[in-house]
């Protein structure tokens, strides 16, 4: 860089002592780092950057009169940056002055930046509503990284840098799981891109949507096994429904409209892989892609012969039960109408926990291994099940033996497991309406009300029977979840993670208006508190069945301890989370399986911190219970702090 150059901007980079004869030290101003040298008693400033490899030179030395490359060997002048032996490769400097109050650097203006590739894509990407990203800033996504921070300066996204991969594609699964929309995760090449796909695989098997943004390696180096080097098509090829690599000369915005799209109706991963190059290449002129004219109404009603059959088997049908999934969530207003007409139990799924409040008197409670008696009694006195929005699990357990009408809108699922009697595709709401309207002309079932007053009487006598064991060796479940009852707030959200706390929770915990998050079909421990980072997310938006609502997550001491880091994520973000963790020394449900399959328990306890204490260090609050009768004032405390909080319950593992 010539030594007149106009148009310069002096920075003060150095004092005038500050860097000894001899020796080297990178310096950046504004978006431009340097290396200071100090030779010969002469202050110079070279470009950072070795034009080879891109080594940092400020990270080098200066030996037998020559700047030497930290990563590679090779030499420069200290003062001129000329590579010896005539080579041409040598590195550009800047001018530099010694004023009296330190040493300063001569920069050119800078100039507007281009608008690259990866800005025109998260341009698009903000147009179809993508409002959070997670995710792990790093060498191979630096360009994308760079678009992200714009939208998100300009107010149009929230990223949040969390300290696990995995935790940023739990966060994303468990935000399309609560709202139906996408969110994106994001990582680098290689293990960035591997660490995401638990969390994927949560998405793809509970049908959640979600973007992946993954870095690459340079696609001049791809496929020999380049540093980091992963195959993500076919790393991803069984987790993302749909996954491209965005090349030079791709549709850059027609891929954003794909994948979101793809995200959307298939309710699934989207995949979009960025080698390092492409990322800043610059974009040609054009719109950012969107979701105008690319998406369908999806209130399809479902074909007559097969809405025509279920109606016949509810006109005949006694004693219906309805059998509400997580597929239904957002459909529910519909299918609670459908019962109050039928007079008739709604039971759920465990996924589907709280979709209908346990105080309705339709409700029936959860089904399967991790339900109630309520429930169980009533599937088996039925006549029909009509069963909306469930993937019959074996968890779960609805018997092949009642007729059943199935309602859902992948007809894959339909009749999946055993024979149905009315396998009906449709959207849920709008099938439920012609149901309830086929069923208005006098229906003929009976009044199951009492009997569901009746069952939950004897349900909640045995649980205060159980509140009441105590062994003295730790709270029991069933008194930590009465107190959850008395003070988690009536709306909130509540993400779940697996074992032992888990089943408790869905035989305990009785829900009014709250959200259940869970790792379903996968059934991954760790779950909850990445959860919850995408559930609070959710509750800063505008949407008021969200706005403001309370996260409180619960795990045992296992599933906290996949992602504890994530708690220092929580406190950066002022997260204003309240976990709520199951302390019994143990992976309990496994000891559990050992025992009942007549083995001997191996391996599953657990060396512990004090987790409060923990949580104290790690900025949020942290609080310890050992006595029942401190759970209230514990959860009221946990709940009045503004910011994350920790609510260590020490539990007995065998009080389940």
């Amino acid at each position: 860089m010539a030594e007149n150059a106009p148009d310069l901007v002096w920075e003060r980079v150095l004092d005038t002592d500050e860097l000894d004869e001899g020796r080297v030290k990178p310096v950046t101003c504004r978006h431009q780092t340097v290396c200071m040298t100090r030779f010969g008693g002469t202050y110079a400033a070279l470009d950072n950057r070795c034009p080879h490899q891109g080594g940092p030179l400020g990270e080098g030395s200066i030996e037998n009169g020559m700047l030497r490359c930290p990563w590679h060997g090779w030499d420069y002048h200290p003062l001129t940056g000329e590579s010896p032996g005539g080579f041409d490769d040598g590195v550009d400097t800047f001018p530099v002055e010694v004023r009296d109050n330190g040493v300063y650097v001569g920069f050119p203006v800078e100039t507007e930046a281009v608008r690259t590739v990866s800005d025109l894509m998260a341009e698009s990407m903000v147009a179809w509503g993508i409002r959070w990203v997670w995710g792990m800033v790093g060498h191979s996504n630096l360009g994308l990284a760079e678009a992200l921070r714009k939208q998100a300066s300009a107010g149009n996204l929230g990223y949040f840098g969390i300290r696990h991969e995995g935790a940023a594609s739990f966060a994303a699964s468990a935000y399309g799981k609560l709202t139906g929309r996408p969110a994106a995760c994001f990582s680098i090449a290689g293990p960035g891109a591997t660490n995401l796909l638990t969390g994927l695989w949560d998405a793809n098997v509970d049908r959640s949507p979600v973007l992946a943004l993954t870095g690459q390696v340079d696609t001049q180096v791809l496929g020999p096994g380049a540093f980091q080097e992963v195959d993500l098509q076919a790393a991803y090829g069984k987790v993302a429904q749909w996954s491209q690599v965005v090349l030079p000369d791709s549709r850059h915005a027609e891929l954003v409209n794909l994948a979101c799209k793809s995200a959307i109706l298939n309710r699934g991963v989207s995949h979009l892989i960025f080698p390092d190059e492409v990322q800043t290449i610059e974009a040609p002129q054009g719109k950012a892609g969107g979701p105008q004219g690319r998406l369908p109404a999806r209130e399809i009603r479902p074909p007559g012969e097969s809405l025509d059959r279920a109606i016949e088997l509810l006109s005949s049908a006694r004693r219906p039960v309805i059998v509400a999934g997580h597929g239904a969530r957002f459909q529910m207003d519909e299918v609670v109408s459908l019962a109050e007409a039928l007079r008739c139990p709604v039971i759920t799924t465990f996924k589907g926990k709280g979709v209908i409040a346990d105080s309705h008197p339709l409700a029936g409670g959860v089904l399967g291994r991790s339900g109630t008696p309520v429930a169980s009694w009533f599937m088996n006195e039925s006549d029909l099940l009509i069963v909306f929005g469930a993937s019959f699990s074996n968890h779960t357990g609805i018997t092949p033996k009642i007729p059943t009408i199935q309602v859902d809108f992948d007809p894959m699922i339909l009749g999946k497991f055993h024979a149905v009697a009315a396998p009906v595709w449709g959207e849920i709401g709008v099938t439920a309406r012609l149901l309830r309207e086929a069923s208005a002309a006098g229906a003929s079932t009976e009044d199951q009300q009492a009997e569901i007053a009746e069952r939950w009487g004897l349900w909640r006598e045995e649980k205060a029977r159980r509140e009441a064991d105590d062994r003295g060796r730790g709270i029991g479940a069933a008194a930590l979840f009465a107190a959850l009852n008395r003070t988690v707030p009536a709306d909130a959200i509540i993400p779940v993670d697996v074992g032992n706390n888990t089943y408790s929770f869905g035989r305990y915990f009785e829900c009014e208006r709250q959200s259940v998050l869970m790792s379903g079909y996968l059934g991954s421990i760790g779950f909850a508190y990445p959860a919850a980072l995408g559930a609070w997310a959710a509750t800063q938006e505008e949407d008021p069945r969200l706005r403001g609502r309370r996260v409180v997550s619960i795990s045992g001491d296992g599933g906290f301890g996949q992602y504890m880091a994530e708690l220092n994520t929580a406190v950066k973000y002022s997260m204003n989370i309240v976990h709520v963790l199951l302390n019994n020394g143990e992976l309990a449900k496994i000891s559990k399986e050992q025992r009942s399959a007549d083995y001997d328990v191996w391996q599953t306890g657990l060396s512990n911190p004090n987790f409060a204490e923990y949580a104290n260090l790690c900025g949020a609050l942290g609080i310890r219970v050992e006595q029942t009768a401190d759970l209230d004032a514990a959860m009221e405390r946990a709940l009045d702090h503004d910011g994350p909080s920790l609510v260590e319950v020490i539990t007995d593992p065998e009080l389940v």
